[in-house]
């Protein structure tokens, strides 16, 4: 008798292909959301006139490297080639307003899932961790991860190639972070870096330090903001995605790019979240997304963080999320047991073990974070064996960390300290 053949949800190239039912009903789900989300705001389509556009902040429309100059900042931009042939853009702040004489030592900063290096600078500079850094003596490195974007390049392959978003974070750890701190290295002469990351941010950073000891060891510290190594307890909606099998994420998503920067988000920050009224509506959506915390962010930035936030990644990328959400571990991409066995040669994926990770290491969690929930991060904790400061910020969420109005006082200030603290080492 033949064997029947065993379903693996994980295979993107798997025989059991969603029934026309069920692609309406996951059609309908997200037609519904759109729907929701339209009437919420009352959106008009309509053009805007010459006097609105004049009222518009002029970061909307600008690039990393133009908002830097914008608040009289020095900026450099940089191309990294990654060994598989990625150019990702990187962002330099060399120095703060006053210049100074002295070498500075380098800081990486590394944005969370779906988002830019812009996450660091679209605050007002007295609120942005990058220009702080910059005028309290760093030399500032921004990066931007493979797909978002400012990293939608690559030496052989288009956007428009299927194969160009065959990625997901393991690629980001393993190529990405690599790549840019040699490069980093190599430019400023030091031996050693500062790396802050936020959100997916230190996930790359888990994965990469405790799997790549040469590349550890060229961490002097490790700063973890909204730390997230697994999403067990996570009860953000974009965790819904995991209700659905593999296959019909791909079958209704495709295999491309998964929400990138685009002109209707544009038009979206423009036309809707310039206008007083309906900038709260842009608030309320980036909080329905990561928390609640209203009191804590600029409502005047709205139109400037919608027009550069989303910035997109894979849909392989949003489905190894899916993958950790069911798996609860920190492990590589599942690509279905045939794929596993090419690839890692077993049936699984390998689980990333923290507790390998030698970097001393600082972390800030939030009460309120429902991406970085506090039970994973309690779970987290029990595993960092070099961890040299961690803060609880009970009333934070997961934006807080990148554009909470109090960040500065709360968090900011204890990270220029412990780095003040390490450069004397």
């Amino acid at each position: 008798m033949e064997k029947k053949r065993e379903f693996d949800r994980s295979d993107p190239a798997t025989e059991a292909l969603p029934t026309p039912i069920q692609r309406m009903l996951v059609k309908m789900m997200w037609v519904l959301l759109l729907v929701a989300f339209l009437n919420t705001g009352a959106v008009q389509c309509q053009r805007s006139s010459l006097k609105d556009s004049k009222r518009l902040d002029p970061e909307v429309n600008m690039n990393i490297s133009e908002i830097i100059r914008h608040w009289g900042y020095p900026t450099e931009e940089h191309d990294v080639v990654t060994e598989d042939g990625y150019i990702l853009s990187v962002n330099r702040i060399p120095h703060g307003l006053k210049k100074g004489d002295d070498p500075k030592p380098a800081v990486f900063l590394q944005h969370g899932l779906l988002a830019a290096g812009s996450n660091w600078v679209t605050n007002l500079p007295n609120t942005s961790l990058a220009y702080l850094l910059a005028d309290a003596g760093y030399d500032v490195w921004i990066g931007n991860s493979r797909g978002n974007t400012w990293s939608r390049r690559h030496l052989t392959l288009s956007p428009d190639h299927n194969e160009f978003w065959q990625f997901s974070y393991d690629e980001m750890a393993k190529k990405d972070l690599p790549a840019v701190v040699n490069h980093i290295l190599k430019t400023t002469g030091q031996e050693q870096i500062y790396y802050i990351g936020h959100s997916q941010g230190t996930t790359i950073a888990f994965v990469a330090f405790s799997s790549m000891p040469e590349l550890a060891s060229k961490i002097k510290m490790f700063f973890g903001l909204a730390p997230v190594a697994t999403v067990a307890f996570t009860a953000s909606p974009m965790s819904k995605l995991s209700i659905f099998p593999d296959f019909l994420i791909w079958d209704v998503f495709g295999k491309k790019d998964f929400m990138p920067q685009s002109a209707l988000i544009k038009w979206f920050a423009t036309n809707v979240c310039s206008k007083k009224p309906l900038s709260e509506l842009c608030g309320n959506l980036f909080f329905v997304l990561c928390g609640f915390d209203e009191l804590n962010l600029n409502m005047t930035r709205t139109p400037v963080y919608t027009s550069h936030c989303p910035a997109g990644t894979s849909v392989q990328n949003m489905i190894h999320w899916s993958q950790a959400v069911h798996g609860g571990k920190l492990m590589a991409y599942d690509y279905g047991r045939a794929g596993n066995m090419a690839h890692y040669n077993q049936s699984t994926p390998p689980l990333y073990n923290i507790q390998d990770m030698k970097v001393p290491t600082a972390l800030w969690s939030g009460g309120h974070d429902t991406l970085a929930d506090p039970k994973d991060v309690a779970v987290l904790l029990n595993q960092v064996p070099n961890l040299v400061y961690h803060r609880h910020i009970e009333h934070w969420e997961h934006l807080d960390f990148i554009w909470g109005l109090d960040a500065p006082q709360e968090m900011y200030s204890e990270i220029i300290k412990l780095m003040s603290q390490q450069d004397l080492v």
